[in-house]
């Protein structure tokens, strides 16, 4: 369950490791404050107002000489900066006025109940800077005027407030640091994916903390060793091929100069195969060696003209695409996997399907025939180079065993790959997919 609400990606993940105990040791330390320091001293401070008030209300009681009241006014003035005044007659009123703000409320009424034995009746409302509280006596309402910092401890709001303008403070210097270190993360795996789709990525600086920057640089070193590997391999093939063509072209003049018999014939079918051989294997090395730079281009037009050169060569093709589908690829790279589909499916049908579809993900081209098909358990295994299935159904171009091989070559260079499956006419389905 946690697995499933957890975030996924590494920018959230390490915020939440950040921020998180960041908030929980605030939120903590603000409990503790408020619970055994400012709850401790708001109470000793009502408790302190709430006996000054009970003294001077029984010392006023127990002077009824006016000039003596008027002394004791004058003390808790100066000495406990408590305004004194009696409202001869007045009655207090039953109910107390208390601000919706002030926790203390109900700590202050409790210390007051405790101390004072007469009603009374306290406003934490009406003033801004002070509290009164009126005491009901025989001749009228005693009135006192106390500072709110006397009874509360008014430091608390302040002391939040910086507590939580800290924390975010934290939070947001977290955050844009957090980010600044992803971003070049993000940046070696976008460099990443486009190498991984045929693009070379040249603009790509490694950046960021130390162990990102060693991964930028092992990536680099990586691409170039591919790179290499890869032009080594098509310049190899290459070669051997043309090499090739010397000697057969030779033994080829010698053989037609021979007179015709079985032994003869047979000779040049095995030259012929042989020259099939070599144009397939250089069509895989002009593929591997392609220096051709991904471009967009619209992908039905493409489609419209290969099938149309397949129409012309005498084939059937339908063709069902999108005039509005662009895609980012190789152009002659697809093209020569697509051609290859189609002679495939032409060559062992009556005729080939082709079907294009764009998503929000990737492009899907669909190449569907009407021939004897290939069982499922044998579809991986057409991928493999140099590899032939029986006469019945060969996907491989020429029966040289190299057909598919470029095909998947060519849409793994992309970034996506290319699959098989049993068509709806009967035949054999393949499916090119392009990530977007």
């Amino acid at each position: 369950m946690f697995r499933r609400y957890a975030p996924k990606s590494l920018y959230q993940r390490v915020l939440l490791i950040v921020i998180l105990p960041i908030f929980l040791t605030q939120a903590v330390v603000t409990y503790i404050f408020f619970d055994r320091h400012w709850d401790r001293i708001s109470a000793n401070l009502s408790n302190n107002v709430a006996g000054q008030i009970a003294l001077i209300t029984r010392l006023y009681e127990a002077t009824p000489d006016d000039d003596a009241r008027a002394e004791l006014v004058a003390w808790a003035l100066d000495d406990l900066d408590i305004k004194v005044s009696l409202e001869a007659g007045a009655t207090i009123p039953a109910d107390d006025r208390l601000s919706p703000f002030n926790v203390y409320n109900v700590v202050l009424n409790n210390r007051l109940r405790s101390r004072i034995d007469q009603p009374y009746r306290f406003d934490t409302q009406s003033f801004r800077d002070h509290i009164e509280v009126r005491v009901q006596l025989d001749e009228g309402a005693l009135s006192f005027l106390v500072l709110r910092e006397r009874a509360f401890a008014t430091t608390g709001p302040i002391f939040l407030f910086w507590l939580i303008g800290t924390s975010f403070l934290l939070g947001w210097v977290a955050t844009v640091f957090m980010r600044n270190q992803v971003k070049s993360i993000l940046r070696l795996a976008r460099a990443a994916e486009a190498f991984g789709r045929g693009r070379d990525a040249p603009d790509f600086r490694p950046g960021g903390a130390t162990e990102v920057r060693k991964a930028g640089y092992a990536f680099i070193a990586m691409r170039e060793r591919i790179k290499r590997h890869l032009d080594q391999r098509a310049s190899m093939l290459a070669g051997v091929s043309h090499d090739l063509r010397t000697p057969l072209t030779r033994i080829k003049l010698g053989l037609e100069l021979e007179k015709s018999s079985p032994e003869i014939d047979a000779l040049r079918n095995d030259v012929l195969e042989m020259e099939r051989m070599v144009e397939a294997y250089l069509d895989f090395a002009r593929n591997e060696a392609a220096d051709e730079d991904p471009a967009a281009f619209n992908l039905g037009a493409l489609l419209r003209e290969i099938a149309e050169n397949a129409r012309r060569a005498g084939g059937v093709v339908h063709l069902d695409a999108p005039e509005t589908i662009n895609v980012v690829a190789r152009r002659s790279a697809l093209q020569r996997a697509i051609d290859n589909l189609i002679s495939n499916g032409l060559r062992h049908g009556s005729a080939v399907w082709i079907e294009a579809h764009g998503g929000e993900r990737a492009t899907t081209i669909h190449v569907d025939d009407d021939g004897p098909g290939i069982e499922p358990e044998r579809h991986d295994d057409v991928f493999k180079p140099f590899t032939r299935l029986d006469e019945a159904r060969s996907l491989n171009e020429s029966g040289v065993g190299m057909g598919l091989t470029i095909v998947r070559d060519v849409a793994r260079s992309h970034g996506g790959d290319v699959t098989l499956s049993t068509s709806a006419r009967g035949g054999l389905r393949a499916t090119i997919e392009l990530p977007v």
